[in-house]
């Protein structure tokens, strides 16, 4: 499959805005360079460039609920010391993660995060669209065109 269509999927599946498609594809790529084993070498593209095998102990499903730390802002004893956030990806740069603040409506990058896989996707939790559970395969399908 090619990046455009990982991303797709994924953005379906979380219910994600397509204003994070970007952040989709970077995080399609930076999932499948660690994963997808080339058949010739029987190493991931990270392992061959690296020389070293990728550790994947730190992945997590895109759209994910989590709850960054707020350690940018002064918040005093009783301020709130976390937000509600979207996984989104890793940072090129450093070893943090891209997430979707909710409240303020902005792409943060921290290692200061939990995360909650277990629950519902957190963009279907906010969406009135219909949930993957209730649509049939043939809508889900075509909501990919493959094509």
């Amino acid at each position: 499959w090619t990046l455009v269509e990982v991303a797709r999927i994924m953005l379906i599946f979380s219910h994600a805005p397509l204003f994070l498609w970007a952040e989709a594809i970077a995080t399609a790529c930076f999932t499948q360079n660690r994963s997808i084993i080339h058949r010739r070498f029987n190493k991931t593209p990270y392992d061959l460039i690296n020389g070293r095998i990728s550790d994947i102990s730190f992945l997590h499903v895109f759209g994910a609920l989590c709850y960054p730390k707020n350690d940018h802002e002064d918040i005093g004893k009783l301020g709130v010391k976390g937000d509600i956030g979207f996984f989104i990806g890793y940072s090129a740069d450093s070893c943090t993660y891209r997430i979707f603040n909710r409240r303020t409506k902005k792409i943060i990058e921290t290692m200061n995060v939990s995360f909650d896989e277990l629950s519902a996707m957190a963009f279907e939790q906010r969406s009135s669209k219909p949930g993957i559970q209730s649509m049939t395969s043939g809508q889900i399908s075509s909501g990919l065109d493959l094509t």
